[in-house]
Formats: C-alpha cells, sequence, structure tokens
C-alpha cells in the first residue's frame, strides 16, 4: 500500500494540456485502457514544449498507477495487444469550415520483455494540439481519470472540463452520442441509464468538479442534455482524492 500511496502523490500533480478542439470538435473510438495510455501519455509532456519525445516507461510502473495488478508475463502481452490497437485508433477533429481531418494518436511503439520497458512516441500531426498551447486550451489533473472504470466516464470528463468557464452547457442527444462514441444507443433512455447516469456518478465522486443533468423532452422523445458544473471545494476535493485511494486500493 504504501508503494501505491507514493506513486498516486507522485501522479498527483501530472497535467493534461490539450486545445479545446482537440476535446470539443473531436471524436475517437478508445476503450478505457487505451485512454488511460493516451492520457498517461499526455501527461508526461509540457504544453511548452516545441517537439515530442519519445517516450519511456515501465509496465509495472503504468499499472500501479492505473491501480492494476502486476503480472509481468500477462501483463506484458496484454499491453503489447493494447498498444497493437493503439497503432491503428485515431481521432477525427472537425475545422471551421466542416471538414474532418483523421489523425494517429501514437507513431510508434517499441517493447522489450525482458526489461518490461516500453517507448512510445506521439504522432507529429498532433503537435498544433498538444504543444506550445497559449490560448484556447483546457487542463485538468490526470488523477482525477485514473479510478474510473467507465470509458464514457473520462471522455465526458474532459468535455464538460473545457467548459467549465461557462458553467452550464447543453448538448443535443445526437451529438452528444457522436462525441462519446456511443451511437449504438439507440433508445433515449437506454443512453441516459448505462452512459450519463454511470459517467455523472463516477465524476461526482471521483473528479474536482460537481456536475448535475438534466435531460430535456421535445415531444416524447429526449432531445437535449444540460449539465451544470461547479468547481468542488478543497474539502470536496480531499474526498475525490480518499475515494480514488479506496477504488485504486480495491
Amino acid at each position: 500500500m504504501a508503494r501505491k500511496q507514493e506513486t498516486l502523490s507522485e501522479v498527483r500533480d501530472y497535467l493534461i494540456v490539450k486545445r479545446n478542439d482537440l476535446i470539443q470538435k473531436s471524436r475517437h473510438h478508445m476503450d478505457l485502457q487505451e485512454q488511460k495510455i493516451i492520457m498517461y501519455m499526455i501527461s508526461k509532456i509540457r504544453p511548452s514544449e516545441m517537439n515530442f519525445t519519445e517516450q519511456i516507461f515501465s509496465i509495472a510502473e503504468f499499472c500501479r498507477i492505473i491501480g492494476a495488478d502486476y503480472d509481468s508475463g500477462g501483463n506484458y502481452e496484454h499491453i503489447k495487444k493494447t498498444l497493437g490497437k493503439l497503432l491503428s485508433r485515431f481521432v477525427w477533429v472537425t475545422s471551421e469550415d466542416g471538414s474532418e481531418r483523421s489523425l494517429r494518436w501514437v507513431d510508434k511503439v517499441v517493447m522489450s520483455k525482458r526489461s518490461g520497458i516500453v517507448k512510445l512516441k506521439i504522432d507529429e500531426d498532433l503537435k498544433p494540439y498538444l504543444l506550445d498551447l497559449q490560448e484556447n486550451f483546457t487542463r485538468y489533473n490526470l488523477v482525477y481519470t485514473l479510478a474510473m472504470k467507465s470509458q464514457y466516464s473520462t471522455r465526458l470528463y474532459e468535455l464538460l472540463k473545457s467548459y467549465q468557464y461557462k458553467k452550464c452547457v447543453i448538448f443535443d442527444i445526437e451529438e452528444l452520442k457522436r462525441l462519446l462514441f456511443a451511437e449504438t444507443y439507440k433508445d433515449g433512455k437506454d443512453f441516459r441509464k448505462r452512459v450519463i447516469d454511470i459517467a455523472v456518478r463516477e465524476i461526482n465522486k471521483l473528479a474536482d468538479i460537481g456536475i448535475t443533468h438534466e435531460f430535456i423532452k421535445e415531444g416524447r422523445k429526449f432531445a437535449e442534455v444540460r449539465f451544470d458544473i461547479r468547481q468542488k471545494d478543497i474539502g470536496q476535493r480531499m474526498g475525490a482524492w480518499s475515494s480514488i485511494e479506496d477504488v485504486i486500493d480495491k
């Protein structure tokens, strides 16, 4: 437990910084562990840097940070499979003229089973969205996403963080499904129960923001969802930190 607490303390100040259009005008399909690998990679760069460098980390280190049990053989093969999928993952970003640009997340992967070391490099095309950011960007702490169990929670969290300054944001239901890559949920009640309600509970328990939400109907159909966003006070953030430790410890 001591080592786990030390690791959480180390990553407490790791920041994820993204240009807003990479958050608000993008869509991508990644499972939860793929998302956490990308977030971890982004948290290890500095937005003031001008170029991406090769990132090196151990599989054991990554497993500790996300709260996974470490088994050198089993985890190696699992991470290898996950990174193999990441090489083919991409994000679609919508431009001002409505055109969509496809960008890969990862440029290359090198792994060593003997040392348990992974070497990764973020794709160069993402430089305008992650490096030398001066305006129109959002930052949040990696630690608030570590204990989330739903792939939709992490994505909704960063969306709402990017709109936190407005204190309120309203999404068209179909557009929100598209942004969350949750279009398989055709029924509005199903989308609410299996995606939004779960994500809201996790965010309220584990993150630095508190949110309330309301589904708005047009006739008999859910048409929009409104989120009200507030910054938690210091006591509430400490409570979230305690909850993160509890989830990862379990």
